[in-house]
């Protein structure tokens, strides 16, 4: 992909052409993930594989023509959200279609990559920062556990359920 900068906006430039190549290269990549998963027929799950690799698409070029820099990630989520908000038309169409998709199974391939992607300058980061950066580390999950684990019991509570 093109990391190049536009000369007017001084951000990255998107390259369409090789997202058109990607897209359906990773919307097989998830199908096959999908399948995997529990009772999950291939066939039923190809629209809503295309619904999702349609909503990238029209995310990246968003992106590529928006007037003010967002990451990527944060204008396809955006054009997902309106797809699928009760009021814009069609949107309990594509929530039926993606109801055969297994999300988790689809993020699992995507933080394997993320996984994998670690560079060495990352390492290097790492290193410099220290057994601090463990320490930090450490809080912040030792945090979200315990967090989730007081909105998980006031939720039951609420609920009736403890």
């Amino acid at each position: 992909m093109s990391a190049e900068t536009t000369a007017e906006t001084g951000r990255k430039a998107i390259d369409l052409p090789d997202y058109l190549i990607t897209l359906p290269v990773v919307g097989v990549l998830g199908l096959v993930a999908n399948w995997i998963g529990p009772d999950n027929p291939i066939l039923e799950s190809i629209p809503g594989m295309l619904i999702l690799l349609v909503i990238s698409f029209v995310g990246l070029v968003v992106t590529r023509y928006a007037p003010f820099d967002l990451p990527a990630v944060a204008w396809v989520t955006l054009v997902a959200m309106i797809v699928t908000l009760p009021w814009t038309p069609g949107s309990a169409w594509i929530l039926g279609h993606l109801e055969s998709m297994d999300f988790l199974a689809l993020a699992t391939s995507v933080l394997a990559y993320a996984a994998l992607s670690i560079g060495h300058s990352e390492i290097d980061i790492f290193k410099r920062a220290g057994w601090k950066i463990v320490i930090v580390a450490l809080l912040v999950f030792v945090g979200t556990f315990f967090g989730s684990a007081v909105v998980a019991e006031v939720t039951l509570k609420i609920q009736g359920i403890i």
